[in-house]
């Protein structure tokens, strides 16, 4: 196998982290005719991408992350 139980555990945690950030870009849009300021938050604008950013880079993570071998003793 390529990736070891370790690796398979972290992908996933990576791709939770990943979709919470796409859940907090979620939200009402603005419809015509009335604006809704709220699509200028913060949460929206820098919280959410930094959160999905996080996790595609904890999944680069799990995909280098190599287990620790145990070293023989002669």
């Amino acid at each position: 196998m390529a990736f070891s139980k370790k690796n398979y555990i972290l992908l996933a945690i990576g791709m939770a982290i990943i979709i919470v950030g796409f859940a907090l870009m979620s939200g009402e849009g603005s419809a015509e005719g009335v604006f809704n300021p709220d699509i200028f938050s913060a949460r929206r604008i820098k919280v959410a991408p930094l959160v999905s950013l996080f996790g595609f880079c904890f999944i680069m993570f799990a995909i280098m992350y190599r287990p620790k071998t145990k070293k023989e003793v002669k």
